[in-house]
């Protein structure tokens, strides 16, 4: 988790932990970072100058502002592998063949680690787990492994074990190391290539770095390997081995052991923003591994010196792909039982598992390739689309339910109240990037188009039940969409009468860069004052919301675009239409920050804004463009002091600073209208004070099944879901 210093508190956080703590309730999944630490106890002097400050810009906006400078992260080590500056001209436009830096090793990674982790913040010291993670995957879909065990150690270390049959431990004719040591200190070197000596026809690692990058951003790294009938040890300090790979002959009952071990530290160097690795993300990732490969048992296990604080779960899915849509749509009303099938073709595998839902407004699909998440799709989504697209249509007009030749079904229509999960493995898969974000490889869309468009021609035509359940969601989608557009119309219509097509609430700023502005939705009229009186008028716009939003997990386009309150939203924002291309240009804030209060009904708001924004707009999130306000809850006055605290924490920290027989006063905030104008600003609106959570989602399936189960229809299941996180609140925190 990334803090800006010295008084830029932004933070990159999950929609779980915004739907949690002090906001919601505690929930599984949809996460970037763990809870951050609050910023010290502001002692604030009153506002000066309101409304004649500067113009603030690129406060915090981009990730890489949000690290200290990368020169703190470079190792003792790394000094002795660049040249030196020869003497001669001197100062910055002082460029020659000497100022060419050579890194040598594993040094490179520690000069540039967001270039092979992402960031150096929450996602990076997890991806670290993840790429241990995925190399026992590796084994068990190569058919060698068949249990993972990792365990979060109470001293900050990880340890990820695996049955598969351990790295090898011969002496490599290359490197003239041990197998083990090669693979731990070169880059590029692995057993993932392809070709005739690779040791796997798929897997997920193709770049040979992943392992040895975690051994390069680790403090400490121990390995242990059983092969061969022996157990061989090397320990390793910031990528450097501390002795030769030791082996020892294991006792005669365990000679058949194999398999892999690696305990690693992260170096605080590295990581110093936090070093805290977080139970449920990793439990999210190995939830999705499991059921991408069938039968493989993975557990998951916390140590703590607290018993109350200990977890343990174990995850083994024979159902693969099936189960894991049935998990998806656990809290859905399914049309149809979930298909499935598998397709081998040209050395390529395709597994798909979908089922469409009735009480669902837009889809969820999940793209594999070689067991890795594609975040950004490519060519085997693309198939799937393109397929489901052309394959329903023509059912459609053959059936003559659709019966105008001049209509057809678009791919959102079609998609709408669908679950599907894809899964390729390939043995040369084309990745953009090491974070594999989105599959290149041009004849998968073929393979997966065709053999989609087989099975479910097949298939509907022996169901035509099905089929009709289908085309009738299909169409209902379509109507929706067409009463949609009307509405939009008429509103356009109204808007062009009334000269502005800005809502008349929308108090907006003056500046005309939406790189440089921002608004605050806030809650209620009274809010609204607070706010419009102590912003910055220049840069700083406040959007006043009545009541409760629509609840758009539960209505279609149609209901959604008749209310009035989403429709001041979608104006103010200028957002496009659901389901259209993401342009950010179109946008007139680029930061959207949601300020509502600290009581349940402020939890309940922000929430449902959530929800509109993820279901109607994805891509916000993916450009982190919204963001939550966190309003201070208490205010300790001492004298002609004041001191502002956001959680009971830095309250009680506060409260022990001050001698035993101190007389102070505490204000608890429940209402952002309880602050007067100049308070409002110091606390939360100034750019150099104030405190804000960036949302960010990671795991889409997390995120679809929070949202579904948190907004949907399914009291039964959203009980369920409450009941489970309030083991895990402590009652002294609640509000009552």
């Amino acid at each position: 988790m990334a803090l800006l210093k010295p008084h830029h508190t932004t933070y990159y956080h999950s929609l779980r932990l915004i739907m949690s703590s002090r906001f919601f309730i505690p929930t599984h999944g949809l996460f970037i970072s763990s809870v951050s630490p609050t910023p010290p106890s502001l002692f604030l002097k009153p506002r000066s100058n309101l409304g004649v400050r500067t113009l603030l810009t690129n406060r915090v906006l981009v990730p890489s502002v949000l690290v200290p400078p990368r020169s703190s992260f470079i190792s003792s080590a790394s000094s002795g592998s660049v040249a030196e500056v020869k003497k001669g001209k001197e100062g910055p436009d002082r460029y020659e063949s000497d100022n060419i830096q050579i890194l040598e090793g594993l040094d490179a990674v520690r000069k540039r680690p967001g270039m092979y982790i992402g960031s150096t913040g929450f996602r990076g010291l997890h991806h670290l787990v993840y790429e241990i993670l995925d190399n026992a995957v590796d084994e068990a879909q190569a058919g060698f492994a068949s249990k993972v065990d990792i365990v979060l150690l109470a001293d900050g270390s990880v340890c990820i074990t695996d049955n598969g049959r351990g790295i090898p431990i011969d002496l490599h004719p290359g490197s003239k190391k041990s197998g083990v040591e090669t693979v731990l200190t070169v880059l590029h070197a692995g057993g993932k290539f392809g070709g005739a000596s690779s040791g796997y026809k798929v897997s997920g690692g193709l770049h040979g770095v992943g392992l040895s990058v975690v051994n390069a951003l680790s403090e400490k790294l121990e390995v242990t390997v059983w092969r061969d009938c022996k157990e061989c040890y090397q320990s390793y300090t910031r990528g450097k081995p501390f002795k030769p790979l030791a082996c020892k002959a294991l006792p005669h009952k365990l000679q058949d052991r194999t398999g892999t071990s690696i305990k690693f530290w992260p170096d605080s160097q590295i990581f110093t923003s936090g070093m805290e690795f977080d139970y449920d993300t990793i439990a999210a990732r190995v939830r999705e591994r499991a059921f991408l490969v069938p039968g493989l048992t993975i557990t998951l296990k916390k140590e703590d010196k607290d018993p109350e604080k200990k977890r343990y779960d174990e995850y083994c899915f024979a159902g693969g792909l099936v189960e894991y849509v049935k998990w998806l749509n656990a809290d859905k009303q399914p049309l149809h039982d979930i298909l499935s099938f598998r397709k081998e073709a040209d050395g390529i595998t395709v597994d798909v598992a979908f089922q469409w839902c009735s009480d669902a407004y837009s889809d969820t699909l999940l793209g594999y390739a070689n067991s890795i998440r594609t975040v950004d799709g490519g060519t085997h989504i693309d198939g799937i689309k393109a397929s489901l697209t052309r394959t329903i249509n023509n059912f459609g007009k053959k059936s003559k339910l659709i019966k105008d030749k001049d209509i057809s079904l678009s791919g959102e229509h079609v998609r709408e109240g669908l679950t599907c999960v894809i899964s390729v493995k390939l043995p040369n898969p084309e990745f953009e990037g090491q974070t594999k974000t989105r599959l290149g490889n041009p004849e998968v869309r073929r393979i997966v188009d065709h053999s989609l468009q087989e099975f479910l021609t097949e298939y509907l035509e022996l169901n035509p039940d099905v089929l009709d359940l289908i085309l009738s969601k299909s169409l209902n989608a379509l109507k929706a969409a067409q009463a949609a557009k009307r509405a939009r119309e008429l509103e356009r219509q109204k808007s062009v009468l009334k000269v502005s097509s800005l809502p008349g609430k929308l108090a907006d700023c003056s500046a005309t860069d939406p790189e440089k502005a921002e608004i605050f939705i806030v809650e209620g009229d009274s809010a609204g004052g607070s706010a419009k009186q102590g912003r910055d008028k220049n840069f700083q716009a406040i959007l006043p919301l009545k009541g409760k939003i629509l609840n758009v997990e539960r209505k279609d386009e149609e209901a959604m675009y008749k209310n009035a309150e989403i429709q001041s939203l979608i104006r103010a924002l200028g957002l496009g239409v659901k389901g259209e291309d993401f342009k950010k240009d179109g946008l007139r804030y680029h930061k959207i920050i949601i300020l509502t209060d600290a009581d349940v009904d402020g939890a309940h708001i922000r929430t449902l804004l959530l929800t509109f924004f993820y279901r109607y707009q994805r891509a916000l999130f993916d450009e982190g463009c919204i963001y939550v306000g966190v309003p201070p809850l208490y205010k300790v006055e001492r004298g002609k002091h004041a001191h502002y605290c956001y959680d009971e924490a830095e309250l009680k920290k506060l409260q022990s600073s001050f001698p035993s027989n101190a007389s102070y006063h505490i204000q608890r905030f429940k209402g952002l209208g309880e602050m007067m104008p100049a308070q409002l600003w110091e606390t939360t609106l100034d750019p150099k004070t104030r405190l804000l959570k960036k949302l960010v989602v990671e795991d889409a399936a997390e995120a679809n099944v929070t949202f579904s189960s948190l907004m949907g229809a399914r009291v039964d299941v959203r009980k369920e879901m409450i009941q489970k996180a309030a083991r895990k609140i402590n009652l002294k925190h609640l509000d009552i």
